[in-house]
């Protein structure tokens, strides 16, 4: 009996001037549709990590990590990324990356506290399609051998990513790895937290409502362009047609019923959330009622609150 599914396509929308920087409602910022398309390279990356950093010491051996987090958001109104690393040791850094469409490349623009420059030095490359992010800089050997020092982006997923620096030759056949960071064990972000408890607790609403039966209540937890998708019948379009949908079965009353989420991600102003429900309901004076079955909801956030888009569900059998 509820609740529902969500592939998301976030649609361009019209923002003010400035509605893609880093904010209190948006800490790490939004990419900007104007922007390349490349910008979405780097949108995995996008938040906070807690992460292990080892230098190569002189005898060859990795020394001991040093705790550090890394931050990534959108600048310059969501057109280009920065990302800034603080480290335990106090020793600290940074870049701003820009897409260039002219060259197809990016370029990263690194500074750090350890060591000012009057001149920044510059990496430059791209995404590749085993979706690993790898620059480089003309770099010769302490033989003086000519190569790049290459500053390669892996494993990256929803838990993090890994990172490492190597000395190669022009032929990338010869690597010599002198500084690696692993940021595997999950983004952090307080907000995003808050965030998916706002969403638990809009869906815990809902339930309350579909409980009691409490129609405008329940159509107020819609967008006023929501889409309903019940299984075997047409899509339900707008707030005011979902909210009559759900009238039709006021002659059945909903003892209970929980939506408990497997995983809530959020992209900007939109989140998905998908998981299972359950419930017991009785029509008249027939028997109670148990059913249950899986759902996905795409959220959207309208003037802070956190709204359904789009509902679907299918009824899991026993």
């Amino acid at each position: 009996m509820k609740i529902a599914f969500l592939f998301l396509l976030v649609p361009v929308l019209s923002f003010a001037q400035y509605d893609f920087e880093p904010s209190s409602e948006h800490p790490f910022g939004l990419p900007n549709p104007e922007a390349p398309k490349e910008i979405m390279d780097f949108a995995p990356l996008i938040g906070e990590c807690n992460c292990k950093s080892y230098s190569l010491k002189a005898d060859q051996t990795w020394a001991e990590p040093i705790d550090m987090v890394w931050r990534f958001k959108y600048i310059m109104n969501g057109m280009g990324v920065q990302d800034e690393t603080l480290k335990k040791d106090g020793r600290h850094s940074g870049s701003i990356r820009q897409f260039i469409p002219d060259s197809t490349k990016w370029y990263v623009h690194y500074y750090s506290s350890g060591a000012p420059s009057t001149r920044l030095s510059t990496w430059e490359g791209n995404k590749t399609e085993e979706g690993k992010i790898i620059l480089y800089r003309e770099q010769k050997a302490p033989n003086g051998t000519d190569g790049f020092f290459r500053l390669s982006f892996y494993d990256i997923d929803e838990k993090g990513f890994k990172w490492v620096g190597e000395w190669v030759d022009k032929t990338e056949q010869v690597v010599f790895p002198t500084w690696k960071i692993d940021c595997s064990n999950g983004k952090t972000s307080q907000t995003d937290e808050e965030e998916k408890n706002k969403i638990v607790t809009a869906s815990r609403n809902f339930s309350k409502a579909f409980i009691a039966q409490n129609f405008d209540e329940m159509g107020n937890i819609y967008t006023d362009d929501a889409k309903l998708i019940p299984p075997g019948v047409s899509i339900v379009d707008g707030r005011e047609a979902i909210k009559a949908r759900w009238e039709m079965g006021k002659e059945t009353k909903v003892l209970s019923h929980s939506m408990d989420a497997s995983e809530i991600n959020i992209i900007g102003d939109y989140a998905y959330d998908y998981g299972y429900y359950r419930g017991t309901s009785q029509k008249g004076k027939e028997s109670v009622s148990t059913w249950k079955g899986k759902y996905v909801v795409v959220w959207k956030k309208t003037s802070g609150s956190w709204q359904m888009y789009i509902d679907i569900w299918n009824r899991l059998m026993d």
